[in-house]
């Protein structure tokens, strides 16, 4: 892929329409400074200075997408709660369309909140629900997404799984099966509860803990063969058609069971790897609908994730500086 090719693909995102189903939620960070210890027990004293409210979850995989160009149409299940508005509040900030995210009484809306001094994170607190959805509101949920994969063009449809219940089995199953008969990409980024349940879908991405906890499986990550051998027999089992792994310092790996890729992972001041994944599975998304190849895909993936983890909490991909970087950077082409 040469530097035409690179601007090229960043201009075909910006025509791109990716669904993305899964568990949305608030990221709250509170920010302060330590200088002294509490006399009521041995824990750190944190003098807010102020608060900030972010959206999460699978709505930051939205935030990616839209940062990248595309256009991201999120479709959550949310609380009947002060939290909600508050929600939809951030939705509208980003210029993101609440349209598909359905609000029930009986689940309250998910909320992290992490305690941060200077760089450091010292305490996260969630508030959360993680059943399934009741079966009625499962029922209303899945009808307004077939709604809207039946009236508009859709190029592919991401599953961001947080493991809150809003994905569940049968939605897993009705909405792979309607991809599929539209020729709509299907891409996964798992938790362990539905690990099993996504089958037939176009990339399935696991980090590596992921993997082997769905696998009931262990070996070291840097053992190659056995990770060639467990890929291939996890997608001759599911029925995947790709593997996607992320390896943390080691990079990313790719396979469809025969061939496969290890994409090194570049050199970078690590700040916080949190909504890493998210970022990875945005890009892998547009440029699988953009027609990439497993490689391309991945390093360009590979690439995003590591720019992220150089800021401070949950944050989406800067769209020029990760051109800038894939146009400069010797990223696989």
């Amino acid at each position: 892929m040469d530097k035409n090719a690179v601007s090229d693909l960043f201009r075909k995102f910006e025509s791109l329409t990716i669904v993305v189903i899964g568990d949305v939620m608030i990221d709250s960070y509170l920010w302060g400074k330590v200088d002294r210890i509490s006399p009521e027990a041995p824990v750190p004293v944190v003098s807010s200075s102020h608060k900030e409210n972010r959206l999460g979850g699978a709505a930051n995989v939205a935030l990616n997408l839209k940062s990248l160009g595309a256009k991201a149409v999120m479709c959550s299940v949310i609380g009947s709660d002060g939290n909600s508005s508050l929600f939809r509040n951030l939705m509208k900030d980003e210029n993101l369309a609440d349209n598909l995210i359905v609000e029930d009484r009986e689940r309250i809306t998910t909320i992290k909140t992490r305690i941060i001094s200077g760089s450091q994170q010292l305490l996260r607190v969630d508030e959360e629900n993680v059943q399934y959805l009741s079966k009625d509101t499962e029922k209303l949920f899945a009808e307004k997404l077939m709604a809207y994969l039946s009236h508009n063009k859709v190029d592919a449809i991401l599953f961001q799984d947080y493991d809150k219940g809003v994905i569940t089995p049968a939605l897993i199953e009705q909405i792979t099966e309607t991809a599929n008969v539209k020729g709509i990409p299907t891409l996964v980024d798992p938790k362990r509860r539905n690990f099993d349940a996504y089958r037939h879908v176009s990339l399935f991405k696991p980090n590596f803990k992921e993997f082997l906890e769905g696998l009931k499986t262990d070996f070291d990550r840097h053992n190659m063969n056995q990770l060639h051998a467990a890929s291939r027999a996890y997608l001759e089992q599911s029925q995947n058609r790709f593997l996607l792994l992320t390896l943390s310092d080691l990079g990313i790996f790719i396979t469809d069971g025969q061939k496969h890729r290890l994409i090194p992972a570049h050199k970078r001041d690590i700040t916080d790897v949190s909504g890493a994944g998210d970022t990875v599975i945005s890009v892998a998304a547009l440029c699988m609908a953009s027609h990439c190849n497993p490689a391309e895909t991945a390093a360009m993936a590979n690439l995003a994730g590591g720019l992220v983890c150089e800021k401070i909490g949950v944050v989406p991909v800067e769209r020029e500086r990760l051109m800038q970087e894939a146009l400069y950077i010797d990223v696989i082409w």
